[in-house]
Formats: C-alpha cells, sequence, structure tokens
C-alpha cells in the first residue's frame, strides 16, 4: 500500500469537491444543515466506503433533495425526512434483492445515457460556478474570483491533462483556500472562526416534516439515487477498474447506513455517484487511500471549527470549483462511448446510438433522471420490437455470444449482450440459432 502515497493520490481525493462545497455552504447558510455534522459525516463516510469497496467511491450530496431544500427552505426536520425516505427505500429494494429486478431488463445504451446525460448536467452546473463572477475586467471584477483564473485553471488541467501524476487538483484547492483565507482577511472576518470541540446534534423531524420532506424533494431524488448512485456507478466502477465486481446491494446497504445514521444528527443527506467517482479518477484517485485523505480532513475541520469555517469557506472562489467540477464531467462522459457491443455491426449501433441519445436528452431536458430512464426504456423496447418484426432488414454481428442478461445484476457482472431486449447472434449453425433464440425468449 505505501506505494499508493502519492500526490495524485491526494489530489483525486478533492476532484469532487466542485459539487460538495457549494451545496454545503449554501444548506449551511439556509440553517437546513449543520456544517459540524455534515462535515464530520461525510468524513466518516468516506473512511467507510473506502474501507468497504478499495476504490475511491465517492461520498457527495443528495443533489436533487439539496436543490428542492433550497428552493423551499427547509427546516432540518424536514431535510432528515427526505434523507430518510429515500435511503430507507433505497435499502430495502437493495437487500430484498428487488432492485435486481429493476435491473435486469436494462439495455446498456439506456444506462451509458444516464451517464451522458449526468455528465451533461454536470458540465452546465460547472459553467453557472464560473459565470456567477463571470468577468475579465470592469467594475464586476474580483480579484480573487473571476474568468482570468477560471481560464487559467482550464488551460493547467489540459495541459496535463495525460500526465495524470501532476497534482492539479491539489494545485487547484491550495489557490483556492489562500484566496479565501486572504479575502476573509481582507474583509476581517478571522474572528468569525472559532476553533475548539464542536459536536453534532440530534434532528428527530415530525410527522409533518417527515412527510413534506419526502413527498416534495425525496420522490424526485429516488430515481437519481437508483440510476445514478446504483445502477450507472456500479457500471462505471466496472470500466475504470476492470476485473472488479461492485455489488449494488452493498452500494445500497451503505447509502442506506449513511442517511439512516447521518440525517438524525443534522448531516445533510449522502449517496454515492458516478460524477463523483468519475471526478476523483481524473484527478488521480486510484485507491481508497484518496478516501482516507480526505475523510481525515473533513472530520478535523468539523470537530475543530464547526460552523465557524463558514466565514472562510464562503469566499472559496466559485471559477475555481466551477473548473473541477466541469473537467471531472468530461470524463464521466468519457465512459459513454462504448455504448454498444455490436461494434461491426452499423445498423444495430445506430439503433443504440438513438437509445442513448434519447435518454440523455430527455434527462437533461426534464432535469429528471427518471423520466430520462422511462423514454430511454420506452425506445430501446420500441426498437427491439422493429429488430423482431422485420429480422431480415439488417444483419446482426454482436461482438460477443452468450445468454441475454442485463449488463448489471446485482453483483455487477457484465452480460454479454449490449441489451437485455435481445437479438440472436449470427447463424452459424442451426445448434447456433437455436441457442440465441432460447436465451432471448428467456430474458424477454
Amino acid at each position: 500500500m505505501r506505494e499508493h502515497f502519492t500526490l495524485q493520490e491526494f489530489s483525486g481525493s478533492l476532484g469532487d469537491i466542485g459539487t460538495l462545497v457549494p451545496i454545503l455552504i449554501s444548506l449551511t447558510l439556509q440553517g437546513s444543515a449543520s456544517l459540524t455534522s455534515s462535515l464530520f459525516f461525510a468524513g466518516l463516510w468516506n473512511i467507510m466506503t473506502g474501507f468497504i469497496y478499495g476504490i475511491p467511491m465517492c461520498v457527495q450530496p443528495m443533489k436533487s433533495i439539496a436543490a428542492i431544500a433550497l428552493t423551499n427552505k427547509f427546516t432540518p426536520g424536514e431535510l432528515a425526512g427526505a434523507g430518510l425516505g429515500v435511503s430507507a427505500i433505497v435499502a430495502f429494494l437493495g437487500v430484498s434483492r428487488l432492485l435486481w429486478l429493476i435491473t435486469r431488463f436494462v439495455p446498456l445504451p439506456v444506462v451509458k445515457g444516464l451517464q451522458l446525460g449526468a455528465c451533461l448536467q454536470l458540465c452546465k452546473k460547472g459553467v453557472g460556478l464560473v459565470k456567477e463572477n463571470a468577468a475579465f475586467w470592469g467594475s464586476g471584477l474580483v480579484w480573487s474570483d473571476n474568468l482570468w483564473w477560471a481560464s487559467a485553471a482550464f488551460v493547467l488541467v489540459l495541459a496535463v491533462y495525460e500526465r495524470r501524476r501532476v497534482p492539479v487538483a491539489m494545485v487547484i484547492f491550495i489557490l483556492g483556500v489562500v484566496f479565501a483565507l486572504a479575502q476573509t482577511g481582507i474583509h476581517s472576518e478571522f474572528g468569525d472562526v472559532h476553533p475548539g470541540a464542536h459536536f453534532v446534534h440530534p434532528v428527530v423531524p415530525t410527522t409533518a416534516e417527515f412527510r413534506s420532506g419526502f413527498l416534495s424533494a425525496g420522490l424526485g431524488q429516488l430515481p437519481l439515487t437508483l440510476l445514478n448512485s446504483v445502477v450507472a456507478l456500479a457500471m462505471l466502477a466496472r470500466d475504470l477498474f476492470p476485473g472488479y465486481q461492485p455489488s449494488m446491494t452493498h452500494i445500497t446497504g451503505t447509502i442506506g447506513v449513511m442517511n439512516i445514521v447521518g440525517c438524525f444528527l443534522g448531516s445533510m443527506p449522502f449517496c454515492h455517484g458516478s460524477g463523483g467517482l468519475a471526478g476523483q479518477y481524473f484527478f488521480g484517485a486510484r485507491t481508497e487511500l484518496s478516501l482516507y485523505f480526505l475523510g481525515i480532513i473533513k472530520i478535523v475541520l468539523g470537530v475543530v471549527f464547526g460552523e465557524s469555517l463558514l466565514a472562510v469557506l464562503r469566499w472559496f472562489p466559485s471559477s475555481l470549483l466551477g473548473v473541477m467540477l466541469f473537467m471531472s464531467a468530461i470524463e464521466l462522459g468519457l465512459v459513454a462511448r462504448n455504448f454498444s457491443q455490436y461494434p461491426q455491426d452499423e445498423y444495430r449501433r445506430r439503433h443504440d446510438f438513438v437509445v442513448l441519445l434519447i435518454t440523455a436528452a430527455a434527462l437533461v431536458g426534464f432535469s429528471n433522471d427518471g423520466l430520462g430512464f422511462l423514454l430511454g426504456m420506452v425506445t430501446a423496447l420500441a426498437l427491439w420490437i422493429h429488430r423482431r418484426v422485420r429480422p431480415d432488414s439488417a444483419p446482426l454481428l454482436p461482438a460477443t455470444h452468450g445468454q441475454a442478461s442485463s449488463p448489471l445484476d446485482t453483483r455487477g457482472k457484465v452480460s454479454a449482450s449490449s441489451d437485455s431486449f435481445a437479438d440472436p447472434g449470427p447463424t452459424a449453425s442451426d445448434s447456433r440459432q437455436q441457442k440465441a433464440r432460447a436465451a432471448m425468449d428467456a430474458c424477454c
């Protein structure tokens, strides 16, 4: 393990802060979540997931819940109710293996479309952060947070894009911390920072708060968590770490534990996510050591500084956070390029690409993973029926053969077919054709 104590490993641990910091600051300033509890439990969950999974499996906020909470000005009880409701359902579906029924017939292009859609949404969020102080000159120019620094950070990331040994995320993060500290001093706000022992406090939602939080924010988060934090995450982990077999049962279990414990003690809801894993991987994380490093930092900051840390965090340049989030999203989108296991069949690849595009476009257009998933599945089913009705419309040359199944089961294994609405393979012999049709009938 000693050989993994590298700067790029520690740099990779910071690859997801572009998502964490803005949400954490916003929810804390509004009074919906405790900064002490959120930092402490985020660090604790980082260490726990690193120990369980052995890869840089990220811990990130439930973004849909956070968005609704900020819009509706949730109380701590309502935020806790939303997180508790979602995590309880996700954990139940995973432990009971009912999640297997959901993923059993999910075609590969639909999963890749979800990843591409998430990529585009995160890119939009990153650009939005940069635009918060979008100025090159003029009266609106902020010396520590402007387009000059965003451009410099973007060029730096591109310059070392193929040189992953350069800890570029750490460089950008340290620069942002220096700017934040300088602005805190300029505005004479260091007096608001109080080192000491800070503790978490229980939050018990009332029945009305639980109902309000879950119905207004939890229901919208549920498909996002199931699809992006479980299904797409498991496939991305397999893509980035060949030979690794992620268990969706374990993933749903850790999501449940994180929130059933944390939300009762004032933490904002957390989950895993494919975007966070892609970000940490892009900036150099390859092992669980990055999570241990990040977890210790979060715990120390939460316990020692607590809520008073907001005086510094709110000055962290959004332009730098936006660049990091944007480049992390690009890494997530790259995995969508392998959207079909029929590379030699242009007809089938075109069908798979249509499914991919409709899934991603619907997800981005409606800002809803559930609708993206639904339209992608409807498209995949319609094209599968078309191929069944007109089997001679084009040759099928799948890259692999075998029994058709979902791209992922609860153990994360990859199917031999690129979608669960599978077509029979090439008819080299009657026996092979019969086997392929039998596999198709067994699936559909």
